[in-house]
């Protein structure tokens, strides 16, 4: 190289090694670098890391011996403002030929043969070249690593977090300890160690795969609200027992009033068809309110909470249950009741139709009077006599309107 050539090279080189030492500064001090330096890390993340170790090792000792020779190049060119022919040639040497001593064992591939390594040294673009090739393999595996912790670490201390909540109230209502977040607590432990030491393994496709975290999430939120229901239970427990028992009330009582219906059906209609009403539905329930009684006063309001809520389903079916009953009953008498009714106003149709002193109304309506006033009374019979007296009554509505 002429003196020009030189002096061209080093600024060349010497600015190119400010934006190497500047790369390589921000790459230690990267928070994904500090992160894997300072993890116990297992798995595939460990074995990435220690690959990426590897190769930022030789790439510090390999811009160590980039440095040297730059260094040593720009010692030499102060020595004389115009170096000699023989000064120029060893510069040039440094500057463009193999004067790059390689790290232990990092021989390029170019550079080997079969019986082994043809050359230990390399030029300084080659050794840019090197640095390079190893920078970016540790920058995207660093960057894998930091974006799936990024990724994964948040959603995983909200879930522990979570977990705590869930765990201090368990224990404020039961004093003891809740079986599904036990479980919940065990998985996310398990979860936790590979998060914090393994995350790449958790990596699919380029992307953390935070599912498992998700899913624990959920599993959680929903048991917060479930504990948090039952924090608000107790707090209500007076209100909440009044409406239950309020309604265990009405069950035995539509219970008793249905044995009544049913009864009195059985006497007053022939041939009912009527299922019995259930027995013992209040009583039932009043057991299983002494029981939650037991459980409040032992404390367990996580338990408690389950039976209640049971408890105020059996209430609200037995209740419709035994108004069904009642109804059932009720209603062959309320429909005796409402034919005696229709007989009653067909007749004074007939008289305000002029029809009071016909033979054959007044048969038909003392035929269904007896069948209506007589017990058992048979629906069935008063029914189709009934609507025959209708149909006479029409009919003589008819004839009076011919006539007139």
């Amino acid at each position: 190289m002429s003196r020009e050539g030189v002096d061209h090279a080093l600024r060349k080189l010497q600015d190119e090694r400010e934006r190497i030492s500047a790369s390589l500064d921000e790459l230690d001090r990267h928070p994904g670098v500090r992160l894997l330096k300072g993890a116990r890390l297992t798995g595939e993340t460990c074995r990435r890391w220690e690959e990426v170790r590897s190769r930022l090792t030789t790439l510090w000792l390999l811009f160590d011996a980039y440095q040297r020779v730059l260094d040593e190049a720009c010692e030499l060119r102060a020595r004389s403002a115009r170096p000699d022919a023989a000064r120029l040639t060893e510069l040039s040497e440094m500057l463009a030929g193999f004067s790059v001593e390689l790290p232990g064992g990092e021989i390029p591939l170019e550079h080997r043969t079969l019986l082994g390594p043809r050359e230990r040294r390399i030029t300084l673009d080659e050794a840019v070249a090197m640095m390079s090739d190893a920078y970016e393999f540790v920058a995207r595996e660093v960057a894998a690593a930091d974006t799936a912790w990024t990724a994964l670490l948040q959603p995983l201390e909200q879930a522990e977090e979570g977990w705590r909540r869930a765990a201090r109230l368990a224990h404020l209502l039961d004093g003891t300890r809740h079986p599904e977040l036990d479980r919940v607590g065990r998985e996310l432990s398990a979860l936790g160690r590979i998060v914090r030491t393994d995350p790449l393994s958790l990596v699919h496709d380029g992307h953390p795969d935070t599912g498992r975290l998700d899913r624990v999430r959920a599993v959680l939120t929903a048991l917060g609200d479930e504990l948090a229901g039952v924090a608000r239970m107790r707090d209500d427990y007076a209100e909440l027992l009044a409406g239950v028992t309020a309604t265990v009330e009405e069950v035995e009582d539509t219970e008793r009033r249905a044995h009544e219906a049913y009864a009195a059906a059985l006497v007053k209609i022939h041939s009912p068809n009527l299922p019995a009403p259930a027995r013992d539905l209040g009583s039932a329930l009043r057991d299983r309110l002494v029981a939650l009684e037991r459980l409040r006063e032992a404390g367990r309001w996580v338990e408690m909470a389950g039976r209640f809520a049971e408890l105020e389903r059996a209430a609200e079916e037995a209740l419709e249950r035994a108004r069904g009953d009642l109804r059932l009953s009720a209603g062959l008498i309320d429909r005796r009741g409402e034919l005696r009714g229709r007989l009653e106003a067909y007749r004074a149709k007939a008289a305000r139709l002029g029809l009071a002193e016909d033979e054959g109304l007044t048969k038909l309506h003392a035929e269904a009077r007896e069948v209506l006033w007589t017990a058992p009374c048979d629906l069935r019979r008063a029914t189709a006599i009934l609507a025959e007296y209708q149909r006479e009554i029409r009919a003589g509505e008819s004839e009076t309107g011919t006539r007139r």
